[in-house]
């Protein structure tokens, strides 16, 4: 196939989703590649994490191997998926282990999701692994289910993107018996794998969001499928009637992570556009707002940025009749906002900004997101 037809086609990215480390979601990948290979697929394993696995080095078989690129990072050597060796190569599909990798400092691209977004674009079809801890609008909810703060996330978007989701499922009394067996770490971190993340009770939370978070994509797959089969005339309908999501984001977001979520997670569901919009008062200027909410507020805005929101930044001394103005003309049918960390004796008496966005904008719908920290309220 020439490249032009290969990029005209769309790539293909499929995904296998598991509760955690250990399910099998490497083996399915590399067991699925051999049998399209069998059939004429042209199949690579651009990067596959065995962890000393037999059972995954096995797996291996016969399938080409792309060498990796070796990087020297303060002395010590270290292996990257090399995305130009897989661009020359041009396979129909590269394998391309552990999705949410964070890569080596100085890599063209900083996470590895970001190289599969890279191969996706050049027409390279892809295969890939994710945890589903890893997905970020779950964050806080995996660590309100599990204790445990996964630092290494990937946009839900990127998930989104697949064509296909592949759930590889396994009890979690099968999971703990492969552990106890050594099948998944090296006995030394049994112990402390068993006493932490691989706890039952983690592992029969986390099997329910995967369960979740599939049927999530396969109803938006649905729904857009439904959406190209019909004609203009009824688009253009429904984009008239289309729902619309906004974030109001403060200068004081320190759970503005929880508002984001939350946001993603109901434009999801609604299938909509979505804004987070940030108004500054006078009072806000850069050379005013303290250097700590200045450089929270900055990484916010780009965080909202990689969820695939629309970023609005707008100037106003009203902040509730700014963000109705834009609620209006923009056609906002559902806003999200922090809880107020005002005394309440000053929102009684002054009125609070929730309060006066709805008597402005009665028409849209609001949710209010409570705080999870317990040192204090959302912003």
């Amino acid at each position: 196939m020439n490249d032009g037809a290969r990029i005209a086609q769309r790539a293909r990215f499929k995904v296998f989703l598991g509760m955690a480390a250990g399910v099998g979601k490497t083996v399915a990948m590399l067991r699925e590649a051999s049998r399209v290979r069998d059939e004429g697929v042209d199949v690579v394993c651009a990067f596959v994490e065995t962890h000393g696995r037999p059972g995954t080095e096995r797996e291996l078989g016969a399938l080409e191997v792309i060498p990796r690129r070796r990087v020297m990072y303060r002395g010590v050597p270290l292996e990257e998926l090399d995305v130009e060796a897989v661009l020359a190569r041009r396979p129909d599909v590269a394998i391309v282990d552990e999705l949410a990798h964070t890569n080596v400092p100085g890599s063209a691209r900083a996470r590895r999701y970001e190289d599969v977004e890279a191969l996706l674009d050049e027409g390279i079809g892809v295969w890939s692994a994710l945890n589903v801890q890893h997905l970020e609008s779950l964050h806080d909810v995996v660590l309100r289910a599990t204790g445990v703060d996964v630092r290494e996330r990937v946009p839900d978007r990127v998930l989104q993107r697949a064509d296909e989701v592949v759930v590889v499922d396994l009890s979690p009394d099968d999971l703990l018996a492969r552990l106890r067996a050594g099948q998944v770490y090296p006995g030394a971190r049994v112990e402390r794998a068993l006493q932490g993340f691989f706890r039952a009770d983690n592992l029969a939370a986390l099997r329910q969001l995967v369960l979740r978070e599939v049927a999530n994509t396969v109803e938006d797959h649905a729904r857009a499928t439904l959406r190209a089969t019909r004609d203009d005339e009824a688009r253009e309908a429904r984009t008239a009637d289309a729902e619309r999501v906004m974030v109001s984001m403060s200068s004081a977001p320190s759970a503005t992570r929880a508002l984001l979520h939350q946001g993603v997670r109901l434009a999801g569901g609604l299938n909509s556009r979505w804004f987070v919009v940030y108004v500054r008062t006078p009072g806000e200027s850069p050379a005013r707002i303290a250097t700590p909410a200045l450089r929270s507020l900055t990484e916010n805005l780009r965080l909202a940025k990689e969820f695939g929101a629309d970023v609005v930044r707008l100037e106003g001394r009203d902040v509730a009749a700014t963000l109705a103005d834009f609620a209006r003309a923009r056609g906002i049918t559902h806003a999200v906002f922090g809880r107020t960390r005002n005394p309440p004796w000053r929102d009684r008496l002054f009125g609070s900004v929730l309060d006066r966005f709805m008597r402005l904008a009665p028409a849209v719908d609001v949710l209010v997101v409570g705080s999870h920290d317990p040192h204090g309220g959302s912003p």
